[in-house]
């Protein structure tokens, strides 16, 4: 969910840019019901005629997904390099904003002005295409981010990082490098897609089976490694997923995949023999409704079962550990074997470990270091090797804090609204209304809902409608018997309707945790006839 904002000026006339506007994906537990989670941009929308434009780094969802959602609250320019900003285009065009939101290609290694800010395009590596690192040049100094990065010195798309400019920047001076911090607790460096191919190349061509291979399907160079591995063991490719198929497409018409195999639909494979299919399949992360779980739980078109092998070409991001171990089981289950990073080489990080992060220091030499883009942990484990590494100051921030960085000393002088926003169904609403912890309440201990009728002197005038979801059925008659009772002591003289309402619900929702355990959600409803 990466969002920062770069401010030059006074108070009164100061003008931003934003590098990258991006998504958190919802978790079923967390926040039911929630797809996407995005950041609080209340601060900008309300300086939005002093924003200036949005510069996407590169195309992950992270970075890019909440453009077309927030852009309504900015109305300003979006500037991208080509792959990136064909995908960015796919997300303005589904939220019917061609033509009306700025999208402005910018080539690789470009530059363009905008205000006080002087802004660089830097190539760096990283497990998509078109990675960048910005510099922003500005009066009181330049500052270098990197956006995501790692140093892969044989990409198998794309080019290699410019380190030459990087250091170029480095003599020209740096004020502050704010750097991505992911992997700042690993150890040595996060590895070449060169090796990831060998390694899935003869491993591929070891199976006799059907072959599934999950992967992330932005990850462009792991697509073509398995495409032309299978060509090389006479395999035909089938893309399942809506994603690998926007994916691929999207690196074709932007210069990439010239050489991608040819593939066949699903529909097809069913009439091939079993060893000469590859399934390039979305699902990596066990999201219930990618291709791979769907397979997994029989409800797909595509069918794998004994015999078939399926490869976990991915890491297993934070969060998503019982997902992701629920869907191996149910491929053992179905009697598919499963491999993963935990058995071959088959994944390699896309962000920097501690010898890369060394060097872009040593490279860009900064006065102020800004760890970014990490858990907490991560930050911490940034700062202290940016301090071993002698940069003369270190500054670690929170989400919301306004950091400046010239003139002076760098130092937080603010604190701006940063909570997040969700994308519930079609509406965004904000974090603080609180419907995903209702929703969880819901999940946990189901819902009790009454209807008493009451006559026009107050008195109870038919049964009362009574309605459990989610309870075992000792509750239901529980609830049944506590509410009859507070019925018998109403009295139509004493207690008015509101008096009523409450102590209906407060028998009720006793009743069921006496005999549950369990609080549910209780409503009551009065009519009058």
């Amino acid at each position: 969910m990466n969002f920062n904002a770069y401010g030059f000026g006074p108070d009164d006339d100061r003008k931003w840019i934003i590098v990258d506007c991006g998504v958190l994906f919802g978790r079923e537990g967390a926040t039911p019901g929630v797809d996407l989670i995005m950041p609080d941009i209340s601060f900008l929308a309300e300086r939005r005629d002093d924003v200036l434009g949005i510069i996407a780094t590169h195309a992950h969802e992270d970075h890019i997904g909440a453009i077309a959602l927030l852009w309504p609250m900015l109305k300003c320019p979006v500037y991208a390099t080509p792959f990136t900003a064909r995908l960015i285009e796919g997300k303005l065009d589904e939220a019917e904003l061609i033509g009306k939101a700025k999208l402005k290609v910018v080539p690789p290694h470009g530059k363009l002005s905008l205000g006080p800010f002087e802004i660089e395009l830097v190539s760096i590596t990283h497990s998509i295409p078109e990675p960048n690192a910005i510099a922003i040049k500005t009066p009181l100094g330049t500052v270098v981010h990197t956006g995501d990065w790692k140093i892969d010195p044989d990409p198998v798309v794309g080019k290699k990082a410019d380190i030459g400019r990087f250091k170029a920047l480095g003599d020209e001076g740096v004020l502050a490098l704010v750097c991505d911090s992911t992997n700042a607790l690993v150890k040595g460096r996060s590895g070449s897609e060169a090796e990831v191919k060998k390694h899935l190349t003869e491993l591929i061509g070891t199976i006799k089976g059907r072959i599934a291979v999950t992967a992330f399907a932005s990850n462009v160079a792991r697509l073509d490694t398995i495409a032309k591995a299978a060509k090389m063991h006479k395999r035909h490719v089938v893309l399942v997923g809506r994603a690998m198929h926007k994916i691929v497409q999207a690196a074709k018409e932007t210069g990439y995949l010239q050489d991608f195999p040819p593939t066949i639909d699903f529909e097809d494979a069913e009439d091939i023999a079993p060893h000469k299919v590859l399934y390039l399949c979305t699902g990596s992360q066990g999201e219930p409704r990618a291709a791979l779980p769907r397979i997994a739980s029989g409800e797909h078109a595509v069918k794998l079962g004994p015999g078939d092998t399926v490869i976990f070409s991915s890491r297993v991001i934070p969060g998503n550990e019982l997902p992701i171990f629920e869907l191996h089981n149910k491929l053992a289950t179905i009697g598919v074997e499963v491999l993963s990073t935990e058995d071959h080489f088959v994944h390699v990080s896309g962000h920097p470990a501690r010898d890369e992060l060394t060097e872009m220091y040593r490279w860009v030499r900064p006065k102020i270091a800004v760890p970014v883009h990490g858990e907490t942990r991560h930050l911490h484990a940034h700062a202290a090797l940016a301090k071993s590494l002698q940069v003369p100051q270190v500054v670690t921030i929170e989400n919301g804090q306004m950091l400046k960085l010239a003139p002076g000393k760098a130092s937080v002088i603010d604190e701006t609204p940063s909570g997040r926003i969700h994308l519930d169904g079609t509406v965004l609403v904000a974090e603080g209304l609180g419907l995903a912890r209702k929703r969880r309440a819901l999940g946990f201990a189901g819902m009790i809902a009454i209807t008493l009728v009451l006559d026009e002197k107050n008195r109870v005038a038919a049964d009362p409608g009574i309605i459990l979801e989610g309870m075992p059925e000792p509750v239901h008659e529980a609830v049944r018997t506590a509410v009859d009772k507070a019925l018998d002591r109403h009295n139509p003289r004493k207690n008015d309707e509101g008096d009523l309402r409450e102590s209906v619900r407060r028998a009720a929702r006793r009743a069921a945790e006496d005999a549950w355990g369990k609080k549910p959600v209780t409503r009551v409803e009065v009519v009058t006839v």
